[in-house]
């Protein structure tokens, strides 16, 4: 299979901050590899890695055909990064932006205006080309930082958490644009806390906490680790909790939980709809109310909680603790164009 990414044992350590501990990941060409963890499980560590930032205690990488060790101008050359933060020039307009990224990749001046304006179009922000980029929304810095990702129409693009602090709007605009991007070619490796975005675009997820491997498969695959339905149940009446549990026990797969604050029931079944129309029966020839009832699958929350014992959202800072540890490092980027001034204004 052609692997656009590939990575093997990749290793990073800051004194006794352990940020990556024998990572390994493929990223079939034309692909999306989602990178899951809480807060600093390591997966901005590893974009650094693989973007030639940092290099690695231990491991070997190889991106788009180059090797992040050996051939780093190379990688350069061949993808596109768009970090946590917009790393765009508010001092000038979102046409200046792109035409300057176009020039620094040595594209020329025709080709660079016109590829600014592409994008512009692309990204629905022609209206506002012309205006200064502090002036811009946070979604549409967002969308022109992407955009300065695509310049030079790299093969693999690295998108380090996309879409955090987007409106629901903005989010939804922004996996439009991804989606289209993959359906051209581009292979994508995603890092993202928002679970429904790695399952509505990606094809594979590798899930990492405390810098270690703990889980990878696709979607349908890490939810079936979980396994089964959850039937969920809201009572009417708090009171009548107990009693409704102890009617719905015997179809319960599983352990059987309840939130007093809630009102609610869960009860892990198999079956489909089965055991709704059974649980309907069964309190409806009781007597007890019901405000809502359904049978939902596992979610990602599920698989993470499961895994990790936690929500995605929460974890050690690593990646933030060994961020003060980079200036000096080895890995001091030396490239041109859109890596270098990715390098110069987004923080460590």
């Amino acid at each position: 299979m052609n692997h656009a990414i590939q990575a093997l044992g990749l290793a990073k350590r800051y004194g006794e901050v352990v940020a990556l501990d024998d990572v390994s990941l493929e990223v079939p060409a034309g692909s999306v590899l989602g990178l899951l963890g809480p807060n600093g499980a390591g997966k901005t560590t590893c974009i650094r890695i693989l973007t030639t930032l940092l290099r690695p205690d231990a491991g070997e990488a190889r991106v788009a055909g180059a090797d992040v060790r050996r051939e780093p101008g190379l990688v350069r050359e061949r993808i596109g990064v768009s970090g946590q933060y917009a790393a765009v020039d508010e001092y000038l307009t979102g046409f200046e932006n792109l035409d300057m990224i176009g020039q620094l990749y040595h594209l020329g001046r025709r080709r660079s205006r016109e590829r600014a304006r592409e994008l512009l179009a692309q990204f629905r922000l022609e209206d506002a080309a012309d205006r200064p980029t502090k002036t811009y929304s946070g979604g549409m810095r967002r969308r022109l930082d992407l955009a300065g990702a695509l310049v030079a129409d790299p093969p693999v693009l690295f998108l380090d958490e996309p879409t955090t602090g987007l409106d629901p709007r903005s989010r939804l605009d922004m996996w439009e644009v991804i989606q289209t991007l993959v359906g051209g070619g581009t292979t994508v490796l995603l890092t993202t806390q928002y679970l429904e975005e790695a399952d509505q675009l990606a094809d594979d997820i590798l899930v990492i906490d405390h810098g270690r491997t703990i889980a990878r498969g696709s979607a349908d695959q890490l939810k079936r680790q979980v396994g089964g339905e959850r039937l969920e149940i809201v009572m009417t009446d708090v009171a009548q909790l107990a009693r409704a549990r102890a009617l719905l026990e015997p179809l319960a797969t599983g352990p059987v939980t309840q939130d007093e604050r809630t009102r609610l029931l869960v009860l892990p079944t198999a079956g489909g709809t089965g055991p709704l129309v059974d649980a309907l029966h069964l309190l409806d020839d009781a007597r007890l109310s019901v405000d809502d009832i359904g049978v939902r699958r596992p979610t990602l929350d599920d698989v993470f909680l499961a895994l990790t014992g936690h929500a995605a959202e929460e974890g050690a800072d690593a990646d933030g603790a060994a961020s003060a540890l980079i200036a000096g490092q080895d890995g001091r980027p030396g490239g041109r164009g859109r890596h270098a001034r990715e390098t110069a204004r987004e923080p460590l």
